[in-house]
């Protein structure tokens, strides 16, 4: 039987916890180390510490999951991080998965999903579930329309508004009228498929517009 060598990096001590025990009824995993964040694991990983997997939360102080996985890339390491979080946005599962992650899994996961992913991913597979992936590809596909969509003068003017700058201010920096931006305003109101400012900036931001 080969065995899976995995680290737990999470801040959220009973979770953490509560994890490695479930995992050690499993004869094929073993626990190398159980960290709280960021820097703790990466300061295993350079003490040589080897393992195969790492099970790794998003939203950790010091030193976040994002950063660890930006980190492994340029390390160029072995390990496999399989995300393990409470975020289910598509834009947070699709930064993942570009940033190298091999599989994304929500927190409320049952154990039989967990095993077979971290089995998965130790075979060099990847593993997203057919929710995750679905969420994944409607958010890449709403993205790439939104890109397309918006004219780079709409682009702009879009940057501006997320900035609290108001018709008058935003029509004074490209030096055109106000009446002008209040038309791209309602262009991109329509095409981003919102009515009011506060949606606007809440999709935008969901999209990676702004």
């Amino acid at each position: 039987m080969n065995e899976i060598k995995l680290i737990v990096a999470d801040d959220h001590e009973l979770f953490r916890n509560g994890l490695v025990e479930l995992l050690k009824k499993h004869e094929d995993i073993k626990i190398v180390k159980s960290v709280g964040d960021g820097f703790e694991f990466l300061d295993v990983i350079n003490q040589g510490f080897e393992a195969d997997i790492v099970l790794l939360d998003l939203t950790m102080p010091k030193m976040d999951g994002f950063e660890v996985l930006k980190k492994l890339k340029n390390l160029d390491a072995e390990i496999k991080p399989i995300i393990i979080s409470m975020h289910s946005a598509g834009n947070y599962i699709a930064k993942c998965a570009r940033m190298g992650a091999y599989g994304y899994l929500l927190k409320n996961t049952d154990e039989s999903e967990l095993i077979f992913a971290i089995r998965t991913v130790h075979k060099g597979k990847k593993y997203f579930s057919s929710e995750i992936s679905e969420k994944m590809i409607n958010f890449m596909s709403a993205q790439s329309v939104s890109e397309n969509v918006l004219s780079k003068k709409e682009s702009e003017v879009l940057g501006l508004i997320s900035q609290g700058l108001t018709t008058k201010e935003i029509a004074a920096k490209l030096f055109v009228s106000s009446r002008t931006i209040e038309t791209h305003r309602t262009n991109i109101l329509k095409k981003l498929e919102v009515k009011n400012t506060a949606e606007l900036i809440k999709k935008a931001t969901e999209l990676n517009l702004i």
